[in-house]
């Protein structure tokens, strides 16, 4: 048996993850992945009404707030039998692509870009040369040999203070680092300067849903923004998705593409078999098949035989998880029923997680950025084809290094060059309705005594779905299931390995005591664990959230 490694609680991520690899000749052998606290806010939503699902389920998170939202608010327009007009489906497309932009810009600077730039070798840069590396290979706005030493000289302070705030959490001049330290300088400028930008994307959501997070504007039946569909509110939104976009394109692409080049070897590593995306962005009532992004499902990495999804065949399994065993089950017959002793983390042979396991017709499937970018790639989408066989070829790989760790950090910045791009085209749309006298955004309806209902959506993170029964007017039972149970889940009972199980399973370690390239692989798939498990008093339904320190 090689050597165990536990990395609990995983950092730079939102909730509670832990992971544990075996580690045998420098590579990893065998992997565990476990979610370390209990979610139970289907069991607060039984009995209430339905319209009030969607404000409960997007608390899950501080992050993912609006996509709950609509996962459920689509849950219950499906329950009561109505499509939304078109520019309560315009409006929903804009909030969800500001969220794609927010979140992928937040998680390569922030979350993940700290696994491959080395801050502290950034003090070693020369300023002069890494302004001369900015000209060749960014448009950043902003540069110059004093503008780099300023960076250099604030990432000193923090390194003399002894406490490295942000920038802690890292294993620092590991030698798996391979940027120089120019290089590095330019990574750690750009950091600081997404702070700014991803504030200013955030703003989005203010301005048609109220506040971020959790906006307020959505409802069953369409949205309430009415007063907002003015020129300047409009144009503001428009200002901003612009301002966002050009930091994708002139700042978030070219560092990708450069980190990208030293880093070609992760293109052999970190990847999975299955990929399933439910598709996103409605262009019309005719769904899925007016999705900006396709629905699909790929099997054994055929990217020659792309199924459509039937939600029908996702089951979550518990065999390996903290809940009374029963066999899988569909989200309308799901239950969240925890086992009543102490869990024990028994990774061998019993249960270790608080994350259930969904399956795909009985497989375990990656979803997320990858998964919609290799489906959209491989339906020839006019957009996203394009930007993938550019970035292919700028590195000089093949295809084939789609399937990775590499891939998978690369597909969430295609996608959001695309997205940004797709957004302008839906204001333009959204004015000419309102300019043609078209100003509905609310489709009435009436609440049945018994129905249900399924709110199919793809977030930054990956495929997400709620599932509503009503009984009497009232919620009977309400499941969901998240990206991150998706890729994070354990085992299920016929022994399949959750995606990110399988996608460590082959990944080198240099230094057993730093496993950096671990955290390489886990943080490629933006782990939001606070949606997937949380802790919850049962005398008074307060909703806990524990620091580890």
């Amino acid at each position: 048996m090689g050597k165990r490694i536990t990395i609990d609680p995983i950092t730079r991520i939102e909730g509670h993850l832990r992971i544990e690899v075996e580690v045998e000749g420098g590579k990893v052998v065998n992997a565990w992945s476990s979610g370390t606290l209990f979610r139970g806010i289907e069991v607060i939503l039984q009995g209430r009404d339905p319209r009030d699902a969607h404000h409960f389920v997007q608390r899950s998170c501080g992050v993912c707030t609006y996509v709950h939202a609509l996962a459920s608010v689509r849950a219950v327009d499906d329950a009561v039998g109505i499509k939304v007009p078109a520019n309560a489906r315009l409006i929903r497309n804009l909030l969800n692509g500001a969220q794609y932009q927010h979140d992928h810009i937040v998680h390569f600077y922030h979350l993940h870009a700290l696994d491959w730039v080395d801050i502290v070798s950034a003090l070693k840069a020369d300023p002069a040369k890494t302004a001369a590396l900015s000209d060749n290979t960014s448009n950043a706005p902003w540069g110059g040999r004093q503008y780099f030493k300023n960076v250099q000289v604030r990432l000193q302070t923090f390194v003399d203070s002894g406490q490295l705030g942000p920038f802690a959490n890292a294993y620092w001049g590991h030698s798996a680092y391979q940027l120089p330290p120019e290089a590095n300088l330019m990574a750690a400028a750009h950091y600081i300067e997404a702070l700014r930008m991803q504030a200013r994307a955030a703003r989005m959501h203010a301005i048609f849903g109220g506040k971020n997070p959790h906006p307020q504007s959505l409802v069953v039946g369409g949205v309430t923004s009415v007063a907002d569909l003015t020129p300047d509110r409009i144009a503001e939104f428009l200002y901003i998705t612009k301002e966002t976009q050009d930091f994708v394109k002139n700042v978030y692409i070219p560092d990708l593409l450069a980190v990208a080049s030293f880093y070609k070897e992760w293109g052999g590593i970190g990847g999975c078999t299955n990929f399933l995306t439910y598709g996103e962005f409605p262009a019309s009532d005719q769904e899925p098949e007016s999705f900006y992004i396709p629905r699909g499902i790929i099997r054994q990495r055929d990217l020659g035989k792309i199924e459509m999804v039937d939600q029908q065949k996702v089951t979550e399994d518990v065999t390996r998880s903290w809940y009374v065993k029963s066999e899988p089950k569909h989200p309308f017959e799901g239950e969240t029923r925890p086992i009543e002793e102490n869990p024990k983390y028994d990774p061998d042979k019993g249960q270790y997680s608080w994350a259930k396991a969904p399956r795909y017709d009985g497989l375990p499937c990656e979803v997320g950025p990858l998964a919609r970018v290799l489906v959209a790639y491989a339906k020839g989408h006019t957009e996203i084809k394009p930007l993938v066989d550019s970035t292919l070829k700028q590195l000089d790989i093949p295809a084939s290094a789609l399937f990775s760790t590499l891939g998978r950090t690369a597909a969430r910045g295609l996608e959001a060059v695309a997205i940004g791009e797709a957004m302008q085209g839906w204001v333009t749309e959204l004015v000419e309705n309102l300019k043609n006298g078209d100003t509905r955004t609310y489709q009435p309806y009436e609440m049945p005594e018994s129905a249900s209902g399924v709110g199919l959506n793809d977030v930054p993170r990956g495929a997400l779905g709620h599932w509503i029964r009503i009984e009497d007017g009232k919620i009977g039972n309400y499941q969901y299931v998240v990206p991150s149970t998706w890729n994070l889940g354990p085992r299920d009972g016929a022994g399949n390995l959750s995606p990110v199980e399988e996608a460590l399973i082959g990944t080198p370690v240099a230094d057993p005591q730093k496993p950096l390239e671990v955290l390489r692989t886990v943080h490629s798939f933006d782990p939001c664990l606070a949606c997937a498990i949380h802790v919850i008093d049962p005398h008074s339904n307060e909703v806990y959230k524990i620091r580890v320190v």
